[in-house]
């Protein structure tokens, strides 16, 4: 009997021995995070400062490479072709993992498939801004000016957060206004602050700035409870409008087959970024929410993929718009 069992502790020991090398000598080198976006924006800001923080818990670098084009849809399929090897992540959003898959054809990936989930790393609601000059107080205000003349309204490209919430705003207050798209929420910026735009939906983490400058008129945040970077501006359901509820989150991804060891790292650092003081801090001051410890598993994660696709891609086919 010893016989057989010597044998057989020896294969138990050997078929683990991946996953104990995984947890103990992983990370031997930097890691590459692909923020699919332009640098500056909000989702390279986020990646930036838990990449600072994630780096100190790993003890090796993070390194954020911004890899921009197709509305995001290159950094993510880059990493979704990567080596599930643990050194190549993506920080995806709701363009580049839910409404691509109703505004691309010929996806080269499937968010639900190509990739193993890590975390939800933060959530930020949206603020509906107007340039100053706009004789307009509240979201009411807007929607009666809607209905008595064409308001233009930047976005950040087609399938974009600020384009898909501007719809949903269409199709709920029954107006329309003129779609206008920039290659990202910079230059919409820009020119709302240049008077060319009336209207522009854009992240609370990136518009802060331009509201406490009086630059802009905000005139109301889309998540379920007012921002704190802006507390004096109301919710959409308390300006009247409940089901305009939206929220830009930011995520990370591996490729898919990635070991699980690798990901529960990975996941752990990321909450050690999150439990930090300083990082909260800055995220709160830049308008951007820390998940609540529920949500930071993979499972979580996995799950709002999928309820964020469901959301979606039915207002992109109603609307008829496409990438491609």
């Amino acid at each position: 009997m010893r016989r057989l069992i010597a044998p057989l502790v020896a294969a138990l020991v050997f078929a683990a021995a991946p996953l104990v090398l995984a947890q103990t000598s992983y990370p031997a080198r930097s890691i590459t995070m692909v923020v699919p976006f332009s640098a500056g924006g909000p989702t390279d800001v986020l990646g930036r400062i838990l990449g600072q923080r994630m780096s100190q818990s790993l003890g090796q670098q993070i390194i954020v490479e911004d890899v921009t084009g197709a509305g995001g849809t290159l950094g993510a399929a880059r990493v979704a072709k990567a080596a599930p090897d643990g050194y190549t992540m993506v920080m995806g959003n709701l363009g580049t993992h839910a409404a691509s898959v109703g505004l691309y054809k010929n996806l080269p990936y499937d968010p639900r498939t190509s990739f193993e989930p890590v975390m939800l790393a933060s959530t930020t609601p949206m603020v509906l801004l107007a340039k100053k000059d706009l004789p307009v107080k509240s979201l009411q205000d807007v929607i009666a000016l809607a209905r008595t003349r064409r308001l233009n309204c930047g976005n950040a490209g087609v399938g974009s957060i600020s384009h898909l919430t501007m719809l949903l705003f269409d199709k709920l207050a029954q107006i329309k206004v003129q779609h206008v798209p920039y290659r990202g929420l910079s230059q919409a910026m820009n020119d709302l602050l240049g008077g060319q735009i009336d209207l522009m939906f854009d992240q609370v983490i990136s518009a802060s700035p331009h509201i406490a400058g009086g630059e802009v008129h905000p005139i109301a945040v889309t998540g379920p409870r007012r921002a704190a970077a802006i507390p004096d501006v109301p919710t959409t359901a308390e300006a009247g409008l409940p089901e305009l509820e939206t929220i830009a989150w930011s995520a990370l991804f591996f490729p898919k087959g990635t070991p699980e060891a690798i990901v529960a790292r990975i996941n752990a650092a990321v909450g050690e970024a999150m439990d930090d003081k300083d990082v909260v801090a800055q995220l709160a001051k830049l308008g951007s929410d820390v998940p609540a410890p529920e949500a930071r598993t993979p499972e979580a994660l996995a799950k709002l993929v999928r309820s964020e696709i469901d959301k979606w891609v039915p207002l992109i086919a109603s609307a008829e718009i496409t990438a491609n």
